[in-house]
């Protein structure tokens, strides 16, 4: 189970590609299809989630809180970084690029979303430092009850938002406390290196896999229209999100590991929960389509850059860290 939970994790991208792939050529063939993936939407994705960020509570070493306790100053700061950086970036995008509709939508809720537990995988294969990624990841996954719904009324507006007091409510019960009661049961029952461990690891990530490729399924049609231009306004969302990552790591003043981990950490963002939002609070599902795509990019970005660190740091004999428990992608 070990051996398959590595193996799910190095080639993450590789079997993203695949599910969506398959589900993109699915949702295009019948009638029959259209409403076994509605069907999909309407009873399997909420869950998912939930099922994913109890996970990633059962992931969490005990020891990460320690390390929020003694170092809150960097953590608040990473955090701070990752909410205003990326919902400024994606609406100053949206702006420029003119977008309008759906798809301004889902621009905006990929910057507004928590950051992706993926994150914390290429921080690990980056050499960069993990402790600290897991804990800006876990502090604004907590957070997102109170942040998202703020910033979504904020960049959308009265008229096009959704009811923030539904989005908040749908966030503390898909997210925020499954994320809690996982971590509570693996004190409770002093789950540390057991097998169930790993497979949290295991169900987290294909929770993930499994709703960005009803996503595509449901918006196959709709992406064989998406343009060059939204590609391109998703990029640069995500190469502006490093470069404040590694702005804020500078003015901070973080050693390199550190660094690392916050440039990661604030480009990529949770697109299992943006997705999971665009189908229930959003009329049209188009608006699901920006972040499905960004999904595809940060991890293709994410992965090149944690390589080319990995490597570099290999030619300078530089130590790495030891490998924690594994977290999952989104």
């Amino acid at each position: 189970m070990d051996r398959f939970r590595r193996i799910l994790e190095r080639y993450l991208i590789l079997w993203l590609c695949l599910s969506s792939g398959a589900f993109l050529v699915w949702g295009q063939s019948t009638a029959e299809t259209a409403e076994l993936l509605d069907l999909f939407k309407n009873y399997t994705m909420q869950p998912s989630i939930m099922l994913a960020m109890f996970c990633v509570g059962m992931l969490i070493p005990p020891e990460e809180l320690r390390e929020v306790a003694q170092r809150w100053q960097a953590v608040l700061c990473g955090t701070a970084t990752q909410y205003l950086a990326m919902p400024l970036i994606a609406f100053g995008i949206s702006e420029l690029f003119g977008f309008t509709g759906a798809f301004r939508a889902g621009i905006i809720l990929v910057g507004c979303v928590p950051g992706a537990m993926a994150s914390n995988i290429l921080t690990l294969t980056g050499r960069g430092n993990v402790s600290y990624s897991i804990c800006v990841t876990t502090l604004s996954t907590l957070l997102s009850p109170f942040v998202v719904p703020l910033f979504l009324r904020i960049f959308l507006g009265v008229e096009k938002g959704p009811d923030p007091a539904a989005v908040f409510a749908n966030l503390l019960q898909t997210v925020a406390l499954p994320v809690i009661f996982g971590f509570a049961i693996k004190l409770l029952f002093k789950l540390h290196e057991t097998r169930l461990i790993v497979f949290a690891g295991i169900l987290a990530n294909l929770a993930i896999l499994w709703i960005i490729a009803v996503a595509i399924g449901l918006n196959a049609a709709r992406l064989q229209n998406v343009t060059m231009i939204l590609l391109s306004a998703l990029l640069i969302i995500n190469l502006l999100g490093y470069l404040a990552g590694l702005l804020s790591g500078t003015i901070l003043r973080l050693d390199w590991r550190r660094r690392k981990a916050l440039i990661l950490e604030v480009g990529m963002q949770n697109a299992g929960v943006g997705t999971m939002l665009a189908l229930t609070f959003f009329p049209d599902e188009a608006t699901a389509i920006p972040t499905a795509v960004y999904t595809f990019g940060c991890m293709f970005t994410g992965t090149i850059l944690a390589n080319v660190w990995y490597w570099r740091s290999d030619l300078s004999s530089q130590p790495a860290e030891p490998v924690p428990l594994s977290e999952p992608a989104g």
